[in-house]
């Protein structure tokens, strides 16, 4: 199984240089996204990209209905670990590492799966946290 973080979920529905990446995830099936993440994702396509909310759910909704994603609700145990996970990781000047990353970060932990993401201090902490990478390219065209 592989979590998508926000970026990754941002990249298909934005069209951005990881979008073919993630659709070939999608098409492998098994991808999930926490549910923080996705909020994450649908502010960031509405701020950033101007897309309306409408759009956002058009290119969304099918991939939930199909089972090609699937929607991870957290539980109070993950905010714990979240918050732990944080706390060793995270460092506002290096290593800024958003607080719903760090509830994807703690469903990896728990799960073993694999993280999808072009964010480096995500992939750095998940690699200290002992989990697999996948490296998607950021917008620039950059590997974390």
């Amino acid at each position: 199984m592989t979590l998508l973080d926000a970026y990754a979920v941002v990249a298909l529905i934005a069209d951005e240089p990881a979008a073919a990446e993630v659709e070939k995830l999608l098409r492998a099936g098994d991808c999930r996204v926490v549910v923080s993440n996705l909020a994450e994702a649908i502010d960031i396509s509405q701020r950033i990209h101007a897309m309306s909310l409408v759009e956002v759910r058009t290119i969304l909704e099918p991939l939930f209905l199909t089972g090609a994603l699937a929607a991870l609700v957290s539980q109070r145990d993950d905010a714990w670990r979240a918050a732990d996970l944080r706390g060793r990781h995270h460092h506002r000047r290096s290593r800024q590492l958003s607080l719903a990353d760090c509830f994807l970060l703690g469903a990896a932990v728990d799960t073993g799966e694999v993280i999808a993401t072009a964010d480096p201090p995500l992939a750095a902490a998940a690699r200290r946290e002992g989990l697999d990478v996948i490296a998607l390219p950021d917008s620039s065209g950059d590997r974390p």
